[in-house]
């Protein structure tokens, strides 16, 4: 038995390598969201890295959010890049999956499964955003300055979901748009 922890990984194999891989969606969608949160903080953070806590320059802070969206992107493509390659067969890429559906043999009930996820992911996303991006400007703070008796655990559970609810909501949609690409190109 081997038991090194390279053996934890799935590697693409032969018959996972199917084109389009799954992935973009997801990633396109994680990029819009940190981006959209990083544009509604960056006033909070100013402020707080700025006049409170390091006595740092708004420019300066400004131009770190601004180095962190860049390196993000840069991240993203060059992960979806060496993804899509593995796809390919050119590249091999390590994926460490939790592959609940592919346990699902019956395609329309994994389908299904996929659609109903999205729709109730959606849902909670779209009633959670609001209050999850409020629980995470008042969190700048206590955060910067260490007060943890300031944490309202309840804003936290918001925030959670609605993050755990974003990404179902992502994952299944990128399991659904590029299953019907393959399909399509398949035949």
């Amino acid at each position: 038995m081997n038991t090194s922890v390279a053996s934890e990984f799935r590697r693409v194999s032969e018959t996972d390598r199917q084109f389009p891989a799954y992935g973009p969606i997801e990633a396109a969608l994680g990029y819009v969201l940190f981006y959209v949160l990083i544009d509604r903080v960056t006033p909070a953070i100013v402020t707080v890295f700025s006049d409170t806590v390091l006595d740092l320059s708004p420019s300066f802070v400004r131009f770190g959010l601004a180095t962190a969206l860049w390196f993000m992107l840069v991240v993203v493509v060059v992960d979806q890049t060496r993804r899509q390659l593995a796809a390919l067969g050119v590249v091999t890429y390590d994926d460490l999956q939790l592959r609940l559906w592919s346990r699902v043999t019956a395609s329309s009930l994994r389908t299904a499964g996929y659609l109903l996820a999205l729709v109730a992911g959606t849902a909670i996303a779209v009633i959670s955003f609001d209050r999850a991006v409020e629980a995470l400007l008042t969190l700048i703070p206590v955060v910067a300055t260490v007060d943890v008796v300031a944490v309202d655990l309840t804003e936290v559970f918001v925030m959670v979901v609605f993050f755990v609810a974003y990404s179902v909501a992502a994952h299944s949609l990128d399991r659904l748009v590029i299953g019907g690409i393959r399909v399509l190109a398949s035949g």
